[in-house]
């Protein structure tokens, strides 16, 4: 079994999946997770490169997030499209990131995603409130490289 099937349980994955539901039933945007087993380049790098992949850079209003973890790497990426960088607070990315690595670091990666879902869940449902004609324009599921 590779690292990335370790990284989570089948039910954590759930929870997540669940997570990223929740943090999106108030707003127009999108959260993706993506997993892999390392990012063989810079991982911002390749962050951008699995949004574009995922084709998150689509979204009507360029409000897409992309919670990205290489395992073998220790590392991850919280990547969001032009249209919610523009109106989170400056530091907004980097107090998301150092939220999640304090649950990663204590070994609870679950609670550590949740963590940064529901708080950008919160920054989309703030800047892209739900509307009426809103359709959920892409899967909720965890993807795997």
């Amino acid at each position: 079994m590779s690292k990335v099937e370790d990284f989570l349980t089948t039910a954590e994955e759930e929870d997540i999946v669940e997570a990223i539901r929740i943090a999106e039933q108030n707003t127009s945007g999108e959260i993706r997770v993506h997993i892999e087993k390392t990012a063989k380049v810079d991982a911002v790098n390749r962050a951008m490169e699995v949004f574009h992949y995922l084709k998150m850079d689509n979204t009507k209003q360029q409000n897409g997030v992309l919670i990205y973890v290489a395992v073998e790497d220790k590392n991850f990426v919280i990547y969001g499209d032009k249209g919610i960088n523009d109106v989170v607070p400056d530091n907004f990315w980097e107090s998301t990131k150092n939220e999640m690595q304090h649950h990663f670091k204590a070994g609870n990666f679950k609670k550590g995603l949740i963590a940064g879902i529901l708080k950008a869940g919160q920054q989309l449902e703030k800047f892209f409130p739900w509307q009426h004609s809103d359709v959920n324009e892409l899967s909720n599921d965890i993807s795997k490289g």
